[in-house]
């Protein structure tokens, strides 16, 4: 095979490059629309979720008091407050919860959200103390929170927990470990930037599982679409406050418009697919594990074999970027995007990927799926 790239491309752009040619893929990553795109759709369907004669929104009025709206009405909550990230959001969230418990301890996950990508946030901005009652891939049990050796404020749960391969426990599972926090007496908050595609394995509506907790984050782009952006709901007292420590730490922006308006797009379009797409990620996965037994691939893992949400993990024993290379190389040339990057897991030798089943997914037959993992295989050492 003759290799046609120079070796000063770079790499990102080559990648984004492949993702955005190709002509089938299991999900359109955002990083691959261009500006104009955006902009011109936006413009052509935001009239359809909102009165575009209004003015502009200035300081949270108009437009983005109404998405806190809509967002508190879709999850059963008082109110919500819109910010410009989940980081903010949470950081806000939690440190109001100290300042009501009198506990500026937080339990959750080693892997959660805030311990992997924030940069020690909670501690550097916020002054909060984290600790962990588990150290599972996954949840922690009721009893790990009911027998964990010293006191907290906060329980804050990750939904899906998403490092370990975006999983979710049972409903009563969830129930008991909620109780266990309440008879600690602390407080609940769900991080569930993705909690928009639990339903279906929960079982319960949106509402039932966000009044499980005294607060929830949620994200308008990771699942929805949105440009950018987050709310917290809950009670009215409590997002009263938050509202003037969002003020605080610099995210009153005096106008947020797009981001908002495309979130409500989400809202409206998006939220009610979420379950074909959870309903479809789980003919996918069983279809990729399938092809790889087929191809006879010395060893994967399809992770969760059956999908809590849209997403799930894949993993191959192979160097990261011989995979990655496999997956551009399948997409320049033959237009099909199975797999993007690729990353080293946990264990030596074995790399792990993330895949998502959005609407384009939803072209893919279970044969497809095997075809494309085939083609794939066939570009690996």
């Amino acid at each position: 095979m003759t290799d046609n790239h120079s070796e000063d491309e770079d790499p990102t752009d080559r990648r984004l490059a492949a993702w955005r040619g190709a002509t089938r893929t299991l999900a359109r990553n955002a990083t691959e629309h261009r500006i104009g795109d955006r902009l011109t759709a936006l413009a052509a369907d935001a009239g359809t979720v909102y009165d575009l004669a209004d003015g502009t929104d200035v300081y949270g009025d108009g437009v983005v008091a109404e998405l806190e709206r809509r967002t508190a009405r879709t999850l059963g909550m008082e109110d919500a407050a819109f910010f410009p990230s989940g980081t903010m959001a949470q950081q806000v969230a939690l440190r109001c919860w100290a300042g009501r418990t009198g506990n500026r301890t937080v339990a959750l996950h080693p892997r959660a959200h805030p311990e992997q990508h924030e940069r020690g946030a909670l501690y550097e901005v916020s002054g909060l103390r984290t600790v962990h009652p588990t150290s599972e891939p996954r949840l922690p049990s009721a009893d790990e929170v009911s027998g964990f050796e010293e006191p907290f404020g906060t329980l804050m749960l990750e939904l899906p927990l998403r490092e370990p391969g975006f999983v979710l426990p049972t409903w009563d599972e969830l129930t008991a470990v909620v109780a266990a926090a309440r008879e600690r007496d602390a407080v609940v908050h769900f991080d569930g930037a993705r909690l928009w595609e639990c339903t279906e394995h929960l079982g319960r509506p949106l509402e039932e599982i966000a009044g499980l907790a005294d607060s929830v984050y949620v994200s308008y782009y990771k699942s929805l679409g949105g440009m950018s952006g987050a709310a917290l709901a809950g009670p009215r007292t409590l997002i009263d406050e938050a509202r003037t420590w969002r003020h605080r730490y610099g995210g009153q922006l005096f106008q947020q418009y797009p981001a908002a308006l495309s979130a409500l797009l989400g809202l409206e379009r998006e939220l009610p697919r979420l379950p074909e797409y959870v309903a479809h990620a789980r003919v996918v996965a069983r279809a990729l594990g399938d092809g790889f037994a087929a191809a006879r691939t010395p060893w994967f893992r399809v992770h969760p074999e059956v999908p809590h949400t849209h997403q799930f993990q894949v993993w191959l024993p192979y160097a990261a970027d011989v995979l990655t290379e496999a997956a551009v190389r399948q997409a320049e040339e033959t237009g099909v995007c199975l797999f993007r990057r690729w990353s080293a897991g946990d264990a030596p030798g074995l790399s792990v990927t993330e895949v998502t089943v959005a609407a384009e997914g939803l072209e893919w037959s279970a044969r497809e799926v095997h075809a494309a993992v085939a083609e794939f295989t066939g570009r690996l050492p």
